[in-house]
């Protein structure tokens, strides 16, 4: 046989239809990875395979290539094979064999292996392009020869191991911002009006190539703006916002791309595919932990849908399928043991728009349930908090795109999932209180709406939204809260409830934190005597209610009775409770503290001293009571008289908390204030100075200007600044921090007396006596109404 060309064929010659270019086509990295492939001169050995999702632009990209090559004159020969299946392969390459040799064969086969023959003897300039190629095993004994004068590129949606060994992976993804902004400003930049809020769009279509071509076609034909699109993007459903003619020769409408791949995927798992991908499609598209998908929740729903048995290799398997069928993205996190899973977010709607009604229900309980099962108990290391961090974010776009399925329970009783509940809760637990608060506002806004006013489950997301309320800064209006929470609860439940008695204590906290320590106690007293009748005395609750009452007892001016208290409570803790428990811990903490403020740092010291050994066994270095208790350990080894040692204590302290906690913890940052003052109180005042500083910048990124730890850190650094030597510096801080204490504490707090009281230590210090023994007069008076002749701060 011989092999030759045909008499009379021209050359550079071409077979195949390729795809016209898209319309002021974007250059892409891509781009230059395929113009990198070729050495000087055209003679580099290389199959490159352009792997991605539907609508990433693949085929554009090959097709970007041959025109560039073609119009450079660096082909004799390019066959463009739109592959589809095996025959379309083999009808493609018998033709290229006719063209090219001048013989044609019955037998596609044999045409096809005649061309094969043909392109790796040959030394003219050739180029194939297998375009879309569905499955690797259709090109079996199909793939052109690797020769000096030859090249492959193939595109397809697949990974699979058979279709990328030996070849070049080139992987393609969506646009960048930039690169989409700049598309459709290319396309729509001759009536600029249509721009409005083009960059919104962009990130609503995940920045994919083919959903910004069809909406830039839809909105110049309707003669909408970027902005009208969205308004109808977020009201209508995908597959009714693409042109009546799509754009670029395309062949697929955005909302149809993916159905012969998830068609594949579940035919290659046993209907396994298409069930975790509608799962996937409730949670973050920009990872979601591979973990949630075997954990019991899910394997049990895999299971009950499928009617079979589902194991964690079956659903390695799927992911994998997912993967290789350009379905989904797997990446390692390097702060996670454990991969994760990233389906863009017009797969995700697609395949929601795709998903029967009566599934919709089950199956975000189903994704809530394990989004349960993989939360951390804890989130005090980097995998942990990373792991709590993704959880987060999945339990988020669960909630935003189940509506209210996740407000009843399997049988259609009203009531809140419990991963609401733990979004919050992880949210408060890394510090962002701010965004706790904000949370359980929301939850409290459509528990209101779905659940009613007096539900059980309204009445606890209240209450949640109240402590946070006060950790966030704003302990008068959490107190607030609880007193009309207190209110509705004893309307609905009756005064001896358990959760009635509880919101009696959250409102004693936050009164006394609010400025009323005396208000606080009486209230934490009477409550106790509350509990001690429905209760027993050894009841956790009665026990705690007990460790409240001493607090207030001691910041309402009386720490020999909270001393005594503690004490008291101490033996019960450990009668009750046993030496090792937490709560025993605790009180040990407090019992220390009360001795350190009854005047006895340095049995304070040596309590602590004690209680931290026990801690690092019991608790471990990590949690946050054994942090605690070295920082209070190094405060009181400075009051009692050596604060040097409490700098070197606090700077262990603080690099321990900063790796556990984080830069941004209000724990962190408290630390922070403690380090500065003890610098100061060591003799280096300027150095206190300017961590203060530091620490103010920081907290008003972090907290806000009127969060209590602001102010504190306003007072402290004006305290330092006098006493570095700049009196007139101290008092004019203090005077604008006190008109702010004023608006946010009002006059009666404790913290706003403090402030007036350092006011006027430090007009004394800036020449003006007489204003302060005036000043002092005045502050005297006013501790004596509000704390009481024998609180430790009126005398």
């Amino acid at each position: 046989m011989t092999v030759g060309g045909r008499e009379g064929v021209s050359w550079p010659h071409r077979v195949g239809a390729v795809p016209r270019l898209a319309v002021r086509r974007q250059k892409r990295p891509a781009d230059d990875l395929l113009a990198a492939a070729v050495a000087a001169g055209g003679t580099a050995v290389v199959c490159q395979v352009l792997a991605g999702m539907g609508g990433v632009g693949k085929t554009q990209l090959a097709a970007g290539l041959v025109e560039r090559l073609w119009q450079a004159r660096k082909l004799d020969l390019l066959v463009w094979v739109s592959v589809g299946s095996r025959d379309g392969v083999l009808s493609a390459y018998a033709q290229a064999a006719a063209e090219v040799t001048g013989l044609e064969d019955r037998n596609p086969q044999q045409a096809a292996e005649r061309l094969l023959a043909w392109l790796a003897s040959t030394g003219r300039r050739w180029l194939v392009v297998l375009d879309d190629v569905a499955d690797p095993q259709d090109m079996a004994g199909l793939w052109p020869p690797d020769t000096r004068s030859g090249r492959t590129i193939v595109t397809s949606r697949r990974r699979d191991a058979a279709l990328v060994d030996g070849r070049q992976l080139v992987d393609v993804g969506v646009f960048t911002a930039l690169e989409a902004v700049d598309y459709l400003r290319t396309r729509l930049g001759e009536q600029p009006h249509r721009l409005d809020e083009a960059d919104r769009l962009a990130a609503d279509l995940g920045y994919l190539p083919l959903a910004l071509a069809q909406a830039a076609a839809y909105l110049r034909d309707l003669d909408l703006t970027c902005a009208g699109y969205r308004r109808r993007l977020h009201a209508r459903r995908l597959d009714r916002l693409h042109p009546a003619v799509l754009p670029d020769g395309q062949q697929r409408a955005v909302a149809d791309t993916w159905g012969l791949s998830i068609d594949a995927a579940d035919r290659q798992t046993g209907g396994l595919a298409a069930i975790v991908l509608k799962m996937a499609a409730l949670l973050d598209p920009n990872g979601i932990p591979i973990r949630l998908f075997t954990t019991d929740a899910a394997l049990g729903y895999w299971r009950r849908q499928l009617r079979r048995e589902v194991d964690a290799d079956d659903v390695h398997d799927t992911i994998r399928a997912l993967y290789r069928l350009g379905l989904a993205e797997t990446t390692a996190d390097p702060d996670l043991d454990d991969q994760l899973l990233r389906v863009h977010a017009l797969v995700q709607r697609v395949v929601r728009e795709n998903t029967d009604e009566p599934v919709h229900a089950p199956l975000a309980r189903a994704a809530a349930d394990a989004l349960i099962q993989a939360w951390p108990e804890t989130e005090r290391d980097t995998a942990t908090s990373r792991l709590a961090q993704l959880l987060r974010a999945n339990a988020t776009n669960l909630t935003a795109v189940t509506a209210d399925h996740l407000w009843c329970t399997a049988d259609g009783t009203p009531a809140a999932h419990s991963v609401l509940f733990r979004a919050g809760k992880s949210l408060g637990e890394i510090g962002l209180a701010d965004a706790a608060r904000d949370h359980y506002q929301q939850l409290h806004t459509t528990s209101l709406r779905v659940l009613g006013p007096d539900h059980r489950d309204t009445l606890i997301i209240g209450s949640d939204r109240a402590g946070w309320q006060g950790v966030a800064g704003d302990p008068a209006g959490a107190a607030a809260a609880y007193e009309r929470l207190l209110t509705d609860r004893l309307r609905v439940l009756g005064p001896d409830h358990p959760d009635i008695l509880t919101t009696r204590g959250q409102l004693a906290r936050w009164q006394g934190a609010a400025g009323d320590p005396a208000g606080a106690a009486a209230v934490s007293e009477q409550l106790l005597t509350d509990l001690l009748r429905v209760l027993s005395p050894d009841h956790p609750n009665t026990l705690a209610a007990r460790h409240s009452l001493a607090y207030w007892r001691g910041a309402a001016g009386d720490p020999a009775g909270a001393t005594t208290a503690s004490g008291q409570l101490l033996t019960d803790r450990l009668r009750v409770l046993g030496p090792d428990h937490p709560h025993t811990l605790t009180t040990r903490h407090s019992l220390a503290n009360w001795r350190g403020a009854a005047g006895n740092p340095a049995v304070a010291v040596t309590a602590l001293e004690q209680l931290l050994i026990d801690q690092l066994r019991v608790l471990g270095p990590n949690h946050p009571d054994t942090l605690a208790t070295g920082q209070s350990l190094a405060n009181w080894r400075g009051a009692a008289g050596n604060p040097a040692a409490a700098v070197t204590a606090l700077e262990q302290v603080f690099t321990d908390v900063l790796r556990v906690l984080g830069s941004d913890h209000p724990d962190t940052l408290a630390t922070r204030h403690s380090l500065a003052h003890w610098h100061g109180a060591a003799g280096n005042p300027a150095a206190a100075v300017t961590a203060l500083e530091q620490l103010l910048t920081d907290q008003l990124q972090v907290l806000s200007p009127n969060h209590p730890d602001t102010l504190a850190t306003r007072h402290s650094l004006a305290n330092w600044r006098g006493a570095a030597g700049n009196p007139a510096a101290a008092v004019t801080a203090l005077e604008q921090l006190l008109t702010d204490r004023l608006r946010v504490l009002g006059p009666n707090h404790p913290q706003t007396l403090k402030t007036r009281r350092s006011a006027a230590s430090w007009r004394g210090g800036a020449g003006d006596s007489a204003g302060t023994a005036a000043a002092y007069e005045h502050v005297l008076t006013d501790r004596l109404r509000v704390l009481g002749p024998n609180h430790p701060q009126t005398i």
